[in-house]
């Protein structure tokens, strides 16, 4: 049955309180009304997304707040054994506001919140989990999203995020509350003094600055040849612990973006803060080629991402891709492990089905296995999981994605953009104290395994229709294929009922002739359909081509 959207809007109309709220709602034609309440905001394994605005399906003070009475309900009724919660939020507009409302809310419920005193990174929300002990963390952040979204992610008491039957049981309880209820929020400041809430101790950053840096794999060649790095936190949080553990690791040639340096939820100089497109690199990139900096690093605004630009060997700089950074530090640790023989006797690789396929091969040539697990790092938090329910937790030495993720060991349940930009920086470090270049180190890797392009593009689907459309394309892309840019499908890999041990998803993988593969999945974030392409040729004009004909083949079932 279609949803009375007006019904809901006037509701609002006469319900709503908070004074923004209100303006927006009064100020609304009937497009942006339809728009705005077409549906609610659905809670998923990632939480909650979406823009900041009023609505049903918006992220306001209304659509937190139900959801946090929903969330502390499923708490008391599943968690009563451990009634604590770690709460952390990142520089976006509101994300503050949005943390403390859900901490009074779910202390006002009895259940005891623990909440960091500044905005810090999302694996730092994950650390605190795990250390305090409690049964749930919440992080406020739209991570790499453009400026007007935000969001609310929910971590289990392992650190990772929810797994799919807590999601369900989750957004249950938020289905069951009202938007609008009688009375005024709690008073944040009032149960801060009471100590039903409490901020994080200092000892936990302190702990987790040390967590990251035992991962380190080099000492000598920092000292021997310090690169030049510039760093942006995109206006976001990573400042302070990646600063403080570069400084800490030795490095001294570090330098900053002024404009981008310090926390601004509008994002001004790259509203869409995502360390893997050109445009939110480009201001680091002209400071790298001011100073003439080895490298630049970015991460965004919720620092668990990092982006990567390195000089080139005729001096300018070239972006690498997520693919490309993974590649780069696989091959690093495990080469760096072997020889401080610190390598597991069963080392274990870990990436999503969408990353590079050139991984594989990486490993296999250090004995290591390599699992495939479905997009999203909550998948490789629970692979370290399921290996430390074996006893095998120091069996992990890696875990990547194409979108910029990282993560070597187990200390937190999600990529790590702190613990990345040290390896990193290391990695430069190492590479130059060998007489090569990042980029040299990279073309070393596509001459000893051999050239392979990863690429992603994305299609938008807005509005009401946009979610039928997207599952419209994924049913005919289901049908009978036999080609993609003149290569043709020799199988075909569909996680809709489950495989490969894995648990059901929307996503096929066509496996093409030559060693090129095509991945199609809807996004779990955004309205928007992402196709990924990993193209096999002698070198990159030629997959470039590749990947062009086979992008016009997918297109006519898209566009």
């Amino acid at each position: 049955m279609k949803r009375n959207y007006k019904a809901i809007y006037e509701e609002w109309l006469c319900a709503a309180t908070d004074a923004e709220v209100k303006a927006e709602l009064l100020s609304m034609d009937e497009t942006e009304v339809e728009n705005a309440f077409f549906s609610e905001l659905e809670f998923g394994t990632g939480g909650l997304r979406g823009i900041m605005a009023a609505g049903t399906n918006k992220m306001n003070v209304y659509t937190v707040a139900k959801a946090t009475r929903g969330l502390g309900k499923y708490i008391l009724s599943k968690l009563a054994d451990c009634k604590k919660v770690a709460i952390g939020y990142d520089s976006r507009n509101y994300s503050e506001r949005f943390a403390k409302l859900a901490a009074a809310i779910l202390a006002d419920m009895g259940i005891k919140v623990y909440i960091w005193r500044e905005l810090l990174p999302t694996p730092m929300l994950s650390y605190a989990v795990r250390s305090i002990g409690c049964s749930v963390g919440v992080m406020l952040t739209a991570s790499h999203n453009p400026a007007e979204y935000n969001g609310y992610k929910v971590y289990r008491a392992d650190g990772c995020q929810i797994t799919e039957e807590a999601a369900r049981d989750i957004s249950d309880f938020i289905s069951k509350e009202s938007t609008f209820k009688e009375g005024a929020d709690p008073d944040f400041e009032a149960l801060l003094t009471s100590g039903s809430i409490e901020y994080i101790s200092e000892d936990v950053y302190e702990a987790y600055i040390a967590d990251v840096m035992k991962n380190s794999l080099v000492d000598r060649e920092i000292a021997v040849a310090q690169p030049t790095v510039v760093y942006t936190p995109l206006n976001g949080t990573g400042r302070r612990p990646v600063l403080d553990v570069l400084a800490r690791r030795g490095f001294k040639k570090v330098s900053t973006v002024p404009e981008q340096t310090f926390a601004d939820g509008n994002f001004p100089t790259c509203p869409y803060p995502n360390p893997e497109r050109p445009e939110a690199m480009k201001l680091g990139l002209e400071y790298a080629e001011k100073i003439g900096a080895d490298i630049m690093l970015a991460t965004d605004p919720d620092c668990d991402r990092v982006g990567v630009g390195a000089r080139t060997p005729d001096g300018g700089y070239a972006l690498l891709t997520g693919n490309e950074i993974g590649l780069l530090l696989l091959e690093f640790i495990c080469e760096r492990r072997r020889a401080l023989g610190i390598m597991p006797k069963n080392p274990v690789v870990v990436k999503t089905v969408v990353t590079t396929d050139v991984a594989p091969k990486i490993a296999e040539n250090y004995g290591a296995s390599m699992a495939d697990v479905l997009t999203g790092f909550k998948y490789i938090g629970e692979y370290i999981g399921s290996l430390e329910s074996q006893g095998k937790e120091g069996d992990f030495i890696f875990g990547f994605e194409e979108s910029c993720g990282y993560l070597t060991s187990g200390y937190v349940r999600d990529k790590d953009g702190v613990l990345a930009a040290m390896l990193i920086c290391e990695l430069a470090s190492y590479h130059a104290a060998n007489g090569r270049s990042v980029c040299e180190a990279l073309a070393n890797i596509y001459e000893k395994y051999g050239y392979c392009k990863s690429s992603l593009r994305t299609y938008t689907f807005d509005g009401p229709k946009g979610f039928s459309n997207m599952q419209a394309i994924m049913q005919k892309l289901r049908s009978e294929i036999q080609s993609f840019g003149g290569l043709s499908v020799e199988s075909v890999l569909d996680f809709k009922d489950g495989i490969m041990g894995l648990p059901p998803s929307d996503v096929i993988k066509f496996l093409l002739a030559g060693n090129s593969t095509l991945v199609v999945r809807p996004s779990g974030t955004e309205p928007k359909l992402k196709v990924y392409f990993s193209t096999t040729a002698q070198n990159e004009k030629e997959a470039s081509a590749l990947t062009d004909a086979i992008a016009k083949d997918i297109e006519s079932y898209i566009l």
